[in-house]
């Protein structure tokens, strides 16, 4: 590691955190090649989100530029086994930035799983006939409908990664499906499938709280930390875009031995610090 970088080290849980303070691409040349196994993040969406420093208005070209140099930073510290869990979004007026970004990024990697991080969902059940969870950010509009999902692109450099998919897994609705289908193997498991409903916690103030436009949930860190199929314990996983540390809580939670994590806004940086009980110790 680069000495010069501003550094927040500390060992919750028995989790060894690396926290940096500047920018992912400069930082990750720092990091030995294929020393990480996983990768989970989230970047900016370029759909003109309010950030606290990054402005997230850059031209199409530019951000897919840009998305491909920071990828190929990812890709040369990434394990050969190692995979990239990337949670995009687009939006009613701009629906296909997140796959002109995963077009691009063909190239680098090889695009293994796509799954759909659900927020907020509506159904009907035996019992309830309208049943809605999750929350939303309502919209607005005659033309367009309320966007309540987006994209998890599990990329990886082979495609041919195993996964621990019951380790997401969910619990039969009707126990006779146990016995009655071979492949149960006798477990109260099936997979959950590409569509995974994890809503936001309720809070009461965003700004005390979760004061980040576009942050995801931990328990959506920690499906993917529990589906990439390695030992927690003797995992090293990173996040180029940090924020204010939801990643990092999800490494800490499900006793990953080592997490990497860069941020370039001090601010959330300082909350991720905060939540994550650590102190910072030099400056760049």
């Amino acid at each position: 590691m680069n000495s010069e970088a501003e550094l927040f080290p500390t060992s919750p849980n028995n989790t060894r955190l690396d926290l940096y303070l500047g920018d992912c691409v400069a930082g990750l040349a720092n990091i030995p090649e294929k020393s990480v196994d996983l990768v989970v993040t989230s970047p900016p969406y370029n759909l003109g989100i309010k950030y606290s420093k990054y402005k997230d208005q850059r031209t199409p070209e530019e951000y897919l530029t840009w998305s491909c140099e920071w990828a190929e930073a990812v890709k040369r510290v990434l394990k050969d086994d190692g995979a990239l869990f990337l949670n995009v979004a687009g939006s009613p007026k701009q629906p296909y930035m997140p796959h002109e970004l995963i077009l691009r990024l063909r190239d680098i990697f090889i695009l293994q799983n796509t799954l759909h991080w659900i927020k907020s969902i509506s159904v009907k059940t035996p019992d309830v006939p309208h049943l809605s969870a999750g929350h939303f950010k309502p919209i607005n509009s005659k033309r367009y409908i309320t966007d309540c999902h987006e994209y998890l692109f599990h990329l990886t450099k082979t495609g041919d990664n195993a996964l621990d998919r019951l380790a997401v897994g969910v619990p039969y609705t009707y126990k006779s499906n146990i016995a009655r289908w071979g492949h149960t193997d006798g477990k109260d498991k099936r997979c959950r499938g590409n569509n995974w409903f994890v809503p936001y916690q309720t809070i009461k103030s965003r700004k005390g709280e979760r004061p980040h436009p576009a942050t995801f949930p931990i328990e959506l860190a920690e499906n993917c930390i529990k589906l990439h199929n390695t030992e927690a314990s003797q995992t090293t996983m990173l996040d180029p875009f940090l924020g204010i540390g939801h990643s990092a809580s999800a490494a800490v939670q499900q006793n990953v031995e080592h997490f990497i994590g860069f941020e370039i806004d001090e601010e959330y940086l300082n909350v991720a610090c905060e939540r994550l009980a650590t102190q910072p110790i030099k400056e760049i």
